[in-house]
């Protein structure tokens, strides 16, 4: 299974998804954290570029949207791999973070039509002033502004592609505890251990 959380940045992602793989393990699963963009050099070189005071221009946002879609391609091969071992695969973030913390949607679909879909994906929704008080401040996402038209095209897309919305102002253990219910059926249990 390859499971999905998405979220602004500051939502709580890192948090949860540790959490979840300890609770996962607890209960007999073999599992493989991945995050975008990825440790490979194309991920580094994103990051980098995160943090150009050019990374609002509209060039720059496009050769960022083609370098994120081959860090993804580089994943296909890890959670295939992982998924034929009978791994559950938990992912921080996929291809719907660049559907909404970029513009043109539509070749944003295109560019990334080889991406793998997660099976489950889980938006966990914070309010943005509690998420900008989380984040670092490094780089242009950073902002109330921005960040409240990307919770907004989240909260969109959620609904247009089914995802399980997570009121992530709760606490860390409510939170949790919210995700293992979203879960537990996929894993044929009835309540949580």
């Amino acid at each position: 299974m390859y499971i999905c959380l998405e979220g602004i940045d500051g939502s709580g992602k890192s948090t949860q998804i540790k959490l979840l793989k300890k609770w996962l393990k607890e209960i007999g699963q073999k599992v493989l954290t991945i995050r975008e963009p990825t440790p490979s050099d194309v991920g580094l070189l994103i990051r980098k570029m995160l943090l150009s005071p050019r990374s609002n221009d509209e060039d720059y946002q496009n050769t960022l949207a083609l370098l994120f879609a081959a860090d993804r391609t580089l994943l296909i091969e890890k959670i295939e791999k992982a998924e034929s071992q009978n791994k559950v695969v938990i992912s921080d973030r996929s291809y719907y973070s660049s559907m909404v913390y970029q513009n043109d949607q539509e070749w944003i679909t295109q560019i990334n039509k080889h991406a793998k879909k997660p099976d489950v994906t889980i938006l966990l929704d914070l309010d943005v002033e509690t998420a900008l008080k989380r984040c670092e401040g490094h780089d242009h996402f950073e902002n109330t502004n921005f960040l409240g038209k990307v919770k907004n095209r989240y909260l969109e897309l959620a609904e247009k592609e089914d995802f399980y919305v997570i009121n992530a102002n709760n606490g860390l253990n409510k939170v949790q505890h919210d995700i293992k219910k979203v879960l537990l059926p996929k894993f044929g249990m009835c309540q949580i251990t």
